[in-house]
Parts: structure tokens; C-alpha cells; sequence
């Protein structure tokens, strides 16, 4: 069953990272994905990186979606950074809080992601697609569960067209945060974020630093092969087709594959689906 997918990239910061990245989409642009990300860093540390990423992939016909986030940022940047990208022929963003740069207050004239949602609605109107994200096993920030659900909610009323999740391994907390949105009638699509696993040391470090949970079983499984990095692999491309197939089973909207610059894990995963 064919489902769409889409890809997320960082902007590399060498002349070695930008060709190797090059070469990365090129072997992902054969699954046709719907469009390709690109992450923005702390107080848009890598904006300069992110929009020439962004201008790399429409050039090569690809629609784009640039990260976009507020923190630290005035309404007089925003509207800059806005025009910026629609004369650069983006159609979509990713609307995000974002994380300040360590060492800085919190400054700025937004405070959460929906403010820069109700914002770039109001300057830009349906000039782009505008995704925002979602936790379905709570931000990391949030206060309760119910907040966090409210702060997404908020955030699709004040104008998101979609949303993409945190990455997660138990299929379960998806089903049940779409639910639970669907209660407060809050009915945008939600796409999952898939994060293949290739690392284990990488994934435990990603997982701390975001709030995702691993399981139980598969933390001690990939503690188990140790260094045995063929097994970790492996193990990692089962786990995530599964997952993935539960969740198209399912009948989720789309696919969005969190890449890290590579291509290998996210290619098999993609190929696998299909032939399943």
C-alpha cells in the first residue's frame, strides 16, 4: 500500500558535509518523497545553512520545507525571514518554539509556537503549509499530559494545516494522542516521525535529550550486542518496519523519516514497506 513519505535533513556545516548530503538526497529523492525538511538550530543559529539547504532541494525539484522557529525572534525578523522564503518559491514550514542558544533569556516577542502560527496566518495567509510539532509521549517541558495536549490543540487552531510527531517506538502513545486530539476536536492530520535506529549510544543521547521513550526491551536488547554494530542494525531495521507497517495498517497519513544525513537505514525501511 503506497503511502506518502517525507525526509528531514540537517544544514551541514562543511563543504564535505553539503556533497555527502547532496549524494544522501539524491539516493532518497527515488521514493518520491512528498517533500524534504530542514532542521533550524538554536535561535536560528543555522538559518543561513537552512535556507541554502532549502534553495538546494527546490533546485533540484523537490518541494522544501524550511524549520522555522521564534524564540529570540522579533515580529519585524519573522516578516523578513517570511518574505525571504516565499520569494525562494517555499510552500511550507515547520513552525516551532525552538530552543534559545545556552546563555541567553528568553527574549523575543514569541513565547510558543502557536504565536508564530497566528502570525505568519495573519502576514502571509495561505501562502504556506504550515506543520507544527506534537509529543505523543508529552514534551519534556510540559506540565501534565493535559497541557501538553491543550498547547497542541492551541496550535492547530491558531492556523497549523498538520503536524509531525516526536519520534516514538510504541505505536500505542500515537493512537492514543490522536485520540485524545480528535476529543478536542482537533482533527489535522498527525504524520508519525520515524528515527531509524543505527546507533544505540546515539539513540539513548537523542532519547535523554528529548524526552522519547525506548522500551524497556528494546533499550536491553541493543544493550546486549554491545559493540556489535551489524546486530544493532539490524535489529534497528526490524523493529522500525514493524512499526512502521502498525502504523500504515493503521492508517496514518504519511511517513516522515527523521534521516541524520544518511541514507542507508531509511532507504531499507522504505524499500521493505513496499514490499510488504
Amino acid at each position: 500500500m503506497a503511502l506518502p513519505v517525507s525526509f528531514e535533513f540537517f544544514p551541514p556545516k562543511t563543504p564535505e558535509g553539503a556533497e555527502k548530503l547532496r549524494a544522501v538526497r539524491q539516493q532518497l529523492y527515488g521514493q518520491k518523497p512528498e517533500f524534504c525538511s530542514v532542521t533550524y538550530g538554536a535561535g536560528g543559529s543555522t538559518q543561513q545553512g537552512t535556507f541554502d539547504t532549502v534553495g538546494a532541494i527546490l533546485a533540484e525539484g523537490v518541494d522544501a520545507a524550511s524549520h522555522f522557529s521564534c524564540i529570540g525572534a522579533t515580529k519585524a525578523s519573522v516578516r523578513e525571514q517570511l518574505s525571504t522564503l516565499k520569494a525562494m518559491g517555499v510552500k511550507r514550514l515547520v513552525a516551532l518554539r525552538g530552543d534559545l542558544p545556552s546563555g541567553y533569556g528568553i527574549g523575543g516577542e514569541f513565547h510558543y509556537a502557536s504565536d508564530l502560527v497566528a502570525f505568519i496566518r495573519a502576514e502571509t495567509g495561505r501562502d504556506f503549509h504550515i506543520e507544527v510539532a506534537a509529543y505523543p509521549e508529552v514534551h519534556p517541558q510540559a506540565k501534565s499530559p493535559e497541557s501538553d495536549l491543550q498547547a497542541f490543540a492551541t496550535k492547530v487552531r491558531a492556523g497549523a494545516d498538520s503536524a509531525i510527531t516526536q519520534y516514538f517506538y510504541n505505536s500505542d502513545a500515537y493512537f492514543r494522542f490522536v485520540d485524545e486530539a480528535h476529543k478536542l476536536g482537533v482533527d489535522a492530520p498527525v504524520v508519525p516521525g520515524i528515527m531509524p535506529i543505527t546507533s544505540s549510544t546515539q539513540l539513548m543521547r537523542f532519547s535523554d535529550a528529548c524526552g522519547a521513550e525506548i522500551p524497556r526491551w528494546i533499550r536491553l536488547r541493543l544493550q546486549a550486542y554491545g559493540d556489535d554494530i551489524a546486530s544493532i542494525k539490524a535489529f534497528g531495521l526490524d523493529v522500525v518496519t514493524d512499526l512502521c507497517d502498525q502504523l500504515r495498517n493503521a492508517g496514518v497519513p504519511a511517513l516522515h523519516f527523521y534521516t541524520m544525513n544518511q541514507s542507508v537505514a531509511t532507504l531499507e525501511i522504505v524499500k521493505r514497506l513496499e514490499l510488504g
